[in-house]
């Protein structure tokens, strides 16, 4: 009589983990021990395989989508070409940034049209991201299986903030200085870690020069490069959940599921 090894503690936990939600929301596929799991890997991976392998005919289709969540990388795009531009004629320097910014507009040929295009983009964008949060809530497009592409739209819109937000710095007039003075006042507040994040993001105690370059470099190389990951990783999911909107394909383990039920009815007969 043969008798069932009983489970280690920690094989349990570990059971219990990988069979969680939160677990197979993060991971569609088992440990690449056999030749269909590595594949699984391979094709599930975002730097292993960026783009999916099947895209489905409605998941190219606009319909209620309203396209917001297009709409949005086009103006990524959009701010992406007029910053490199701008870039040119900038120096992130209190004497020099207001001068840089009025001249645009005088000496630098089409530099007035760029960057009202730049800041308009900007404001565009943070209304298109926000509407296209409205509409993914509102379809309920949030839910199983793609709880993990939600987090990843809600750290889009926090970034896209804060893209916003240190851009609004860089013209060094009046406006900006005390609009951000006002913003960064709020830090000290923060529960737990309090006036150590004013100091962090400020770089002392009041708007000076390290200010500005904090929020340059933020602006022009920090915060642009993690969107642009975290929008592939976002459109990727996309794709491989089924589309912006309608039922997402069935799981490996659905389609297993369904042949063992399959197996054992032919069995039964």
């Amino acid at each position: 009589m043969s008798t069932v090894p009983k489970k280690s503690l920690l094989d349990t936990a570990t059971q219990k983990m990988v069979e969680s939600q939160l677990w197979r929301s993060l991971f569609r596929h088992g440990y690449p021990d056999t030749p269909l799991n590595q594949s699984l890997v391979m094709m599930g991976n975002v730097f292993l395989h960026l783009h999916p392998v099947k895209v489905s005919r409605q998941a190219m289709k606009i319909t209620y989508t309203w396209c917001m969540g297009g709409i949005t990388f086009f103006l990524f795009l959009l701010l992406t070409i007029t910053g490199v531009f701008l870039m040119f004629y900038y120096v992130p320097d209190t004497n020099l940034a207001y001068q840089n910014i009025t001249q645009l507009g005088s000496a630098v040929s089409f530099g007035h049209l760029t960057r009202n295009m730049h800041r308009w983009a900007a404001h565009l964008m943070v209304v298109s991201v926000t509407l296209h949060m409205i509409r993914v809530f509102y379809h309920g497009a949030y839910k199983p299986p793609r709880e993990f592409n939600w987090v990843i739209g809600v750290l889009l819109f926090f970034f896209t903030l804060f893209l916003s937000f240190t851009g609004y710095l860089l013209p060094w007039d009046q406006i900006a200085i005390w609009a951000i003075t006002v913003g960064t006042n709020l830090a000290p507040y923060t529960p737990i870690l309090g006036d150590p994040v004013y100091k962090v993001i400020v770089g002392g105690s009041a708007i000076t020069q390290t200010t500005l370059v904090r929020f340059y470099v933020g602006h022009v190389i920090l915060f642009p490069l993690v969107l642009a990951l975290l929008l592939a990783v976002h459109f990727w999911r996309i794709r491989k959940d089924g589309g912006a909107a309608g039922p997402p394909p069935p799981s490996r383990r659905e389609l297993e599921a369904r042949a063992e039920r399959a197996t054992a009815g032919a069995a039964r007969q």
